[in-house]
Parts: C-alpha cells; structure tokens; sequence
C-alpha cells in the first residue's frame, strides 16, 4: 500500500474510532502559511458582511413524465456553497437542477428536489442538514448528493473529524432508505488567489481529505465521485470560463461540468445508468483496495468508487469507475404545493 494510501486508511480509521489528532495541516507549516490563509480568505469565499444569497432550486424537474403515473424520485442535495450553487443567479445553472434535470431525463420520471445546503457550512453542519432531510416522514429521499470539504480545509479541521461527520451523515441516510453519492473536497490548489507554498499545502490538504472521505463513505453503503475537476485540472486551464466572479466558486459552466461528472453515478445507483457495471480494463477501471482507489480517485477528477468485496486481509475492495459523462439539460424547478 503506498504511503498516500496509508494516511488515508489512518485518517478513516482515526474517524471511525474516534481519534482526532491527524490535521490536514501540520502544525509546523501553519506559522508559514498563516499570512497567506488570511490573505486568500479576503479574496474567495463567504466573508462578506451581506448573507450570501442562492437562487432556491427546490421543486419538480421533468414535469412532462408526470403523465406516466408514477411518484416523483425524491431527491436531496446538502452540502456547502457548491452544492447550493454560490455564484450563480438562476435557479436552473445550480448543481441540484442541472442534476435533478439530467435524473429525470434518464429516468423518463419526475424528480423532487430538495436542497438543504448552506454557503460556508463545515462537515459538522451535515448532522443538521441530514434532520432537515429526515424531519418529514411523508417525505424521504430516494437519493441524495452530498458535497462537502472545501471548508474544512480552508478552517484546517481535523481530517479525522471532518470523516467522521461525513461518515455519520452517510449511514443515516443509507439506513433511511437513501442511496447516497458524495462529491469529494475539490482540489483547492487550483484557486487563483491561492499562491505558494499555500497552494501546495491546499492541494495535498484537498487530496487527502478527498480520499479519505472515500474510504469512509464506501464502508457506509455510499459511493463518491472526485471533484477534482470541480477546481482541478479542467478549471486551472479554462479559470476565466469556469470559475465566477469570486475566482473561487464555479461559473454556470463550471457547475456544468461538475454535474457531468456526477450524473453519471447518481443514475447507477438507481440502476438507471447504460453503462456496464463491470470494470472496463482499456478505461484502466478495476477492484482495488478501497484505500488505493480512493488515493487514484483523488487523484483524477470525475473517478467513481463503490464498494465492490467483503473486508479481507487489505481490508475492504471497490470498485474504481471512469464513466463516460453526459451533457446535462437545464431547466426550471416547478414549485411543489405543500
């Protein structure tokens, strides 16, 4: 097992039995960087004196397959600022419609949405995000999307407690009933504003949060998708495009190609994605470890990691995925009567 591997297993397990002491930063670089952390936290992010505001995308997507009888999907965005849609100002360019939109497209079926995502919310929010998703009996979710991290890393949360909530989070969606998809703590490094040596601590920070929050999310039942390419790789080389106004969120576009990323998993673990659920070895998919596909996942924007064997003597396997992405429709929620 290689060493990223390594760390990222001792994170997971530090969360699952309650250790607390593995940092995302150590606490050596912290005097080097602390001046830059400040200056970047002028510049991106929600440290305004207004309360940011987020077109609300709750409602019914795909109205037009109401006709064919069956229930709406229900389905439940949480999150942070990305998952709430920062940045943007129609309801149809946020990640919960593109992806409301794009579910119901491939499921030839309505869809609800419900998005209890909060702009600057840390990992420890999700335990109320999950009561809000939960509080209604006569209204569970079919699925949900979490995306979560960027915040923790910024804060320098311990990573162990960061999984820790996420991994909480995960089981008790997945004992409610829920399928659950997680996109991984974007790739930080790739924000404008970050300069050296913060921006090569952000990446290795990002990086290792994203793969252990795999190994955590797999072992409750869920699935995760890298968000590498949400400020990684695509966004350092297209910024102008795919970043917004901030530098720091994503633009429409930006949010469009994450939600590319992400549909495609979202849809599997309905069993309504085309694709064939064995590896495809020229897409260089395979069973690995789970905390080496989490390390490759983490890695490489848009990889997904499922669960795939029982625990053995490397303890539990996945199933590394590259799926071919679709490019999602965009529409306009239809309000929802109480």
């Amino acid at each position: 097992m290689s060493s990223r591997a390594r760390v990222a297993r001792r994170i997971a397990a530090g969360a699952a039995y309650g250790g607390g002491g593995i940092g995302l930063i150590g606490a050596a670089a912290v005097g080097v960087v602390v001046a830059e952390v400040q200056m970047a936290r002028r510049q991106v992010g929600n440290h305004g004196p207004e309360p940011v505001h987020v077109p609300s995308a709750d409602g019914l997507y795909g109205r037009v397959y109401d006709a064919v009888g069956s229930d709406p999907l229900r389905f439940a965005v949480l999150g942070d600022s990305t998952a709430a849609g920062q940045g943007v100002h129609r309801a149809r360019q946020t990640p919960g419609a593109l992806l409301a939109s794009g579910l119901a497209a491939v499921a030839e079926r309505a869809v609800e949405l419900r998005n209890v995502a909060l702009p600057g919310a840390q990992s420890d929010d999700l335990d109320r995000q999950v009561a809000l998703v939960l509080a209604d009996p006569g209204w569970l979710p079919d699925v949900c999307v979490i995306m979560i991290g960027a915040n923790d890393v910024t804060h320098r949360i311990p990573a162990t407690k960061s999984v820790r909530h996420l991994s909480a989070a995960v089981r008790r969606l997945r004992t409610a009933g829920a399928e659950v998809v997680v996109g991984t703590c974007p790739d930080l490094g790739s924000v404008e504003p970050v300069q050296q040596p913060l921006r090569w601590i952000a990446r290795r920070a990002s990086r290792q949060l994203a793969a252990a929050q795999t190994i955590g999310t797999v072992e409750q039942g869920g699935r995760t998708v890298s968000l590498g390419d949400l400020l990684g790789p695509e966004f350092s080389a297209n910024p102008r495009e795919l970043f917004g106004p901030d530098n720091f969120h994503p633009s429409a576009e930006g949010y469009a190609t994450a939600a590319m990323a992400v549909l495609p998993t979202l849809c599997a673990a309905l069993g309504l994605w085309p694709e064939e659920e064995r590896p495809d070895v020229a897409r260089e998919e395979g069973f690995l470890p789970v905390a080496r596909a989490a390390v490759r996942a983490a890695a490489e924007g848009g990889t997904e990691v499922t669960g795939a064997m029982p625990t053995g003597p490397r303890g539990p396997w996945a199933l590394l995925k590259r799926r071919r992405r679709r490019r999602v429709p965009t529409q306009d929620p239809t309000p929802v009567t109480p």
